[in-house]
């Protein structure tokens, strides 16, 4: 009878290594405030639009009022007067090349048959834009000059089809200047978009919501198929609720069976087989994305270490340590702790009037 026992007791990590692991990713939402990534004064929260044509370019812009539409998200736009103001210099559009292009066209009937062929002629004109921005704080201090558009870039507008090459050949000097308005306006307006998803970038808190992922057991047969899949659904249902505008107060009690039971799955399956490392390699990979959507760096970086060390596609953990860092250092730059809090912009004033971004 004692050595069956002993016999029973020597097996069951066998039995544990026999144990099929295939993991599948699970994708869950989140969402979060963006952090501005330039070191501005904490205290500036509001700003104005200045946008600047040429007189070639002036009868084109004067229907257009491209400012209304640079947008620095978290921040409040004011007429002027901002605590930092964007000067936009608009430069004119120039035509660099005009040529006439020719294809061929094979005219078939309803059975497929080529009856004949007939040549059409276009226009093509290459032209050139530049534009750029030049942002200053109301104390006189410059901050950044941004290129919104080069003329490096070279851009082609290619006119209708004709069947007469001396139509294709004539088209832009006839309509030359409804062509080029429409042609500026689409540049002015191209960088416009640049230049709010650049400034946003720089200096604004946008809302982000993102897709991502996490490994779960999709080992039916494995004793914690089920477990693992209830800890998912936890995560995805609380983290789904989680918004850039409210803070994450109590979401970490919330989270906190899913994350007791994938700490538990470390301490439970230890050795170093294949299996065990790939089932722990789960469980430091979703713990990391965990507390990189609790704004927490440092326990993310302890995760991703953990990672590192299991052997298992260490290279995630690599990665996963980049991020904590990046996050890390973007709180301390920031001087804010959290990606989530609300902003009520009508509450900012003007320079020398006090207002503070509620942010924990």
């Amino acid at each position: 009878m004692r050595n069956k026992l002993f016999t029973a007791a020597l097996l069951l990590p066998l039995l544990s290594f026999s144990q099929k692991v295939d993991l599948d990713k699970f994708k869950f939402t989140a969402q979060y405030r963006s952090l501005p990534v330039f070191g501005l004064d904490t205290s500036y929260h509001t700003y104005n639009v200045s946008v600047e044509g040429t007189k070639l370019m002036q009868n084109y812009l004067d229907d257009m009022s491209p400012e209304n539409s640079v947008l620095l998200e978290g921040w409040k736009k004011l007429d002027y007067k901002g605590h930092i103001t964007i000067e936009v210099k608009l430069e004119d559009l120039l035509p660099e090349s005009v040529s006439v292009k020719e294809r061929e066209e094979i005219i078939k009937d309803r059975n497929g048959k080529e009856t004949g062929r007939r040549k059409l002629y276009w226009q093509e004109v290459v032209y050139t834009f530049s534009a750029f921005a030049d942002i200053n704080d109301y104390k006189g201090m410059h901050i950044e000059n941004i290129v919104l558009a080069d003329r490096g870039y070279k851009q082609v507008y290619n006119s209708p089809e004709f069947a007469i090459k001396q139509l294709a050949e004539g088209y832009f000097m006839v309509n030359s200047f409804a062509v080029s308005r429409q042609l500026y306006k689409n540049c002015v307006a191209r960088a416009m978009n640049f230049l709010s998803s650049r400034i946003t970038d720089d200096f604004g808190y946008s809302e982000v919501t993102v897709n991502d992922q996490m490994w779960i057991l999709d080992s039916k047969k494995h004793p914690e198929y089920s477990a693992h899949r209830q800890a998912f659904l936890l995560v995805s249902e609380v983290l789904f609720g989680i918004s850039a505008n409210k803070s994450l107060e109590g979401v970490q009690e919330k989270l906190q069976p899913a994350i007791t039971y994938f700490e538990s799955i470390k301490k439970k399956y230890t050795s170093g087989s294949k299996a065990d490392r790939k089932l722990r390699y789960a469980s430091y990979y979703n713990l990391a994305v965990l507390y990189y959507y609790l704004d927490d760096p440092q326990a993310m970086i302890k995760e991703a270490s953990g990672l590192v060390l299991n052997d298992f596609d260490a290279k995630d953990g690599k990665a996963f340590e980049a991020s904590a860092l990046r996050l890390k250092n973007l709180f301390t730059q920031s001087k804010i702790n959290s990606r989530h809090f609300a902003i009520d912009t009508a509450a900012f004033k003007t320079p020398g009037e006090s207002s503070v971004i509620a942010a924990k």
